[in-house]
This record gives structure tokens, C-alpha cells and sequence, in this order.
């Protein structure tokens, strides 16, 4: 369709951070499209320079208050891998759980708040609280459970200060994790009836082949551990994520963008499943059987019925981490010492996306170097391909219309704009 459009969508709302969508068609061809990154560039890495390590994770976990349990994670599993810590059982079953409620209350956050007004034609959750005020309650509950498995293993919602190089300072007690189990399984109801409201709406019709990568590892669905894997190009091996994975500045954006050897790759919920869905629990599988949700899925709209999948997933995990728990005993432990220098990195899969922290650290335990690569960041050009392949398709509808569509599909990416902002070249700003 032969149509002249100019859209500028600015501050796209309902996500995380601060970001314009600029798009420019003349006779039916786009002449420009830009997703805007337009926060200022925080410049986390050159904080750590000259700081001791086990400054680090407390540091790090303040890029964002959504995923900061990513964050630390990361950053200490760099730190122990630098310095040749190595963890108990129970500090990894332990840490795994945090994980599991970080993740629970990212996707909750989203799929509730940040979604479902786009489903139901609402401009926020504000007027959700009086057309569907049994959709938010349960979002708000299923948000708190999740925000107290934090506090319970983390000591506090945020920001945890539990985690810490070697292991954790802090062993919940076994009434704190009773607890917690009980309000999960509870939890399974509320998730059936949030899965019913999905599936009652629409998904647009829009594929496009791409590459997903996310982090693989035998017998276990991967969240905390495991290597990046590509669907295409297969293993990537830690060491040599960036010669695999390549950053680099665009002159729209104060977040880089990334690309592989194949082009656009996809990180996130999508990716995971995609390459995980055989260690995916009972759980999960029976949720994604219900919504008819069968891998590989090629369109991103999906990446919110994966992100709810997970929740049902993770909700099981975090059951069974806590029987686990519950059954060996949980008893305060110190953690280990460093046992080398050198440089280490800490890769997990953040709500939305593979994560990855580079350090290194000199004989003195002082940080000399750091290098972060955001989930945000890398999807950042898959967002704008997307977009350069959808927008021709909408061409027929009107502006409003067209503009409700891209909005959508950026949300449906969960893009936290200001993890992505972490870091910028200083030639470039």
C-alpha cells in the first residue's frame, strides 16, 4: 500500500526506563525507523574499576530494581569464578530460590500491569481496577508471594544483601519456607484462572525466523546455571561469548545494540522455551499444553504466554527447592574464601534474558576491569527488525491503530530500558 506515515511515539509507556519509537514511510516504504533509547548512559562498569570484589554484587544489583537478584547473581558467580570460590549445595539451592521469586514477580509485573491493559483496550491498570478488579487482586497477590521469597532468602524484596562471594550469610528458618510453600501451591489456582484470561485473547498473526539463544545445561530447566546455546550455531562457550556475541553503539541509542555471526538473535521467556522446553517440569508442560503452545514459536507476541508458562514452572521449582531444603535442614554456613585472581564470568538468565558479567580481579582483590551485556540491550535490534517487517503489514488500519500495534509488540518484549543504559563508549558520549 502505497501510503505516506510519520509515527513518534514518545516515551513509549508501560515499560520499564524511557525509549521513542520513530518510524518514517513514504510511499509505502519505510524511510526510518528507530527505537530511541534516551536515558543517560549509567556507567556501572567504571564504578567497579578500583573497588574491592566484595563490593561488587551489592553495587551491581542497583543497575535495576526488577531484576537485581540477576544482577548480584551474576556478578558473584563472575567473582567466584575469578577467584576460585566454590559454593555449597545448599548456597546453590538456596540462591536458585531467590531466583525463582525474582523471576515470578518480574513476569508478574508485566503480564498483569504492564500487559493486560493492552488486551482489554485500557491505557494503564488504573481503569483495569474497576472493569477487572479480581484480575488485578490476583496479579497484586501473586506479586507479593513472589516479592516475599525474595525477602525470606534475600533479606529484603530488593536489592538482596544475603548473597554474598562464596555463599550466603543468611539461612531462612524452616517456618519461613513452610510458609512459602504453602501460599506456591495455593498459587497454582490463581495461575490456571490468569492462563484462562490469556488464552481467552487474541495474539497477532506475525512470524519472523530468528535466532534465540538462551542458557542450556543438562537435566534441569536453566535459569541460575548453565552455557549459552544458539538454536543455529549451537554451544557458546563462556570464554568466547564475545567473540560470539558483538555489541556495538548506535547513534539513536544510549544502549548498544548486539548482534551474532547470523545477524538479529532473540533472548528472553521465547528463547528459553524454544530451547528448553524438554526440562521444562510438569508444571510448565501442562500449562503450555492448555494454551496450545508448541515450540519453536517464531512470534514474539508469544513471549508473554512463555513468560506466564515460566510462572508456572517456576512456581513448582520453587516448591520443590524448598522440599529439598525442608529435608537436609538449613543451617547457617561460612562462606568460602577466595582462592586465586584472575578474570571470571557469571552468566544466568534474567527475566528477560541470557545475562552476563565479566570481571577482572588482581591478586590485591581489586576489580581492574568489568563488561556487562544486557538482555534488553541484545534484543534491542530484534525489536527494530521486527518492527521494519510488522509495520508494511498494518498499513490498511489507521494511525491509531498502527501505533497500538508497535506499542504492543515492544511491551511484548519486557524491554528494562534502564538495565540497557548501563553503559556507553566515552568517545561516543
Amino acid at each position: 500500500m502505497k501510503k505516506d506515515l510519520h509515527i513518534k511515539i514518545k516515551e513509549i509507556t508501560r515499560v520499564e526506563g524511557h525509549g521513542n519509537i520513530v518510524i518514517d514511510i513514504k510511499s509505502g516504504q519505510i524511510k526510518e525507523l528507530k527505537f530511541e533509547i534516551i536515558e543517560s548512559p549509567r556507567f556501572f562498569e567504571m564504578m567497579l574499576r578500583g573497588r574491592r570484589y566484595d563490593e561488587a554484587h551489592h553495587i551491581m544489583s542497583r543497575i535495576c530494581g526488577i531484576c537485581a537478584v540477576s544482577h548480584t547473581s551474576a556478578s558473584l558467580k563472575a567473582i567466584e569464578d575469578a577467584m576460585k570460590m566454590k559454593i555449597s549445595k545448599q548456597s546453590l539451592l538456596l540462591r536458585n530460590l531467590a531466583f525463582c521469586g525474582e523471576v515470578l514477580q518480574s513476569h508478574i509485573l508485566h503480564l498483569f500491569f504492564l500487559v493486560a491493559p493492552d488486551l482489554l483496550g485500557a491505557g494503564s491498570v488504573a481503569p483495569l481496577l474497576k472493569s477487572h478488579p479480581e484480575l488485578v487482586k490476583t496479579g497484586l497477590e501473586l506479586k507479593r508471594l513472589a516479592n516475599e521469597i525474595c525477602a525470606v532468602v534475600g533479606g529484603r524484596h530488593i536489592h538482596p544483601i544475603s548473597l554474598v562471594p562464596g555463599g550466603m550469610a543468611h539461612a531462612p528458618k524452616a517456618s519461613e519456607l513452610k510458609k512459602l510453600k504453602t501460599g506456591l501451591k495455593a498459587a497454582f489456582g490463581q495461575l490456571d484462572a490468569t492462563l484462562g484470561f490469556f488464552m481467552k485473547m487474541p495474539v497477532p498473526e506475525f512470524t519472523k525466523k530468528r535466532e534465540f539463544i538462551a542458557l542450556k545445561t543438562t537435566g534441569a530447566y536453566p535459569m541460575y546455571s548453565g552455557t549459552p546455546y544458539s538454536d543455529v550455531s549451537g554451544e557458546i562457550l563462556p570464554l568466547e561469548y564475545t567473540k560470539k556475541i558483538k555489541e556495538y553503539v548506535v547513534a539513536h541509542s544510549t544502549a548498544k545494540h548486539a548482534k551474532t555471526a547470523k545477524g538479529t538473535f532473540m533472548v528472553g521467556a521465547l528463547s528459553r522455551l524454544n530451547n528448553n522446553f524438554k526440562m521444562m517440569n510438569s508444571h510448565g508442560k501442562a500449562a503450555a499444553k492448555k494454551a496450545g503452545f508448541k515450540p519453536p514459536v517464531d512470534n514474539p507476541f508469544m513471549n508473554n504466554i512463555a513468560q506466564l508458562i515460566e510462572c508456572f514452572h517456576l512456581t513448582g521449582e520453587a516448591v520443590r527447592l524448598i522440599d529439598t531444603l525442608l529435608k537436609t535442614g538449613v543451617k547457617l554456613e561460612t562462606p568460602q574464601k577466595p582462592a586465586s585472581y584472575g578474570r571470571g564470568i557469571g552468566i544466568v538468565e534474567a527475566p528477560r534474558g541470557t545475562l552476563y558479567h565479566d570481571y577482572t580481579i588482581d591478586k590485591n582483590g581489586v576489580i581492574q576491569n568489568a563488561d556487562c551485556v544486557i538482555p534488553t540491550a541484545q534484543n534491542l535490534r530484534s525489536i527494530e527488525d521486527d518492527l521494519r517487517q510488522l509495520v508494511p503489514q498494518l498499513l490498511d488500519r489507521p494511525k491509531n491503530e498502527i501505533t497500538q500495534v508497535i506499542e504492543t509488540l515492544v511491551r511484548a518484549y519486557d524491554p528494562c530500558i534502564s538495565c540497557s543504559t548501563h553503559i556507553m563508549d566515552v568517545s561516543f558520549v
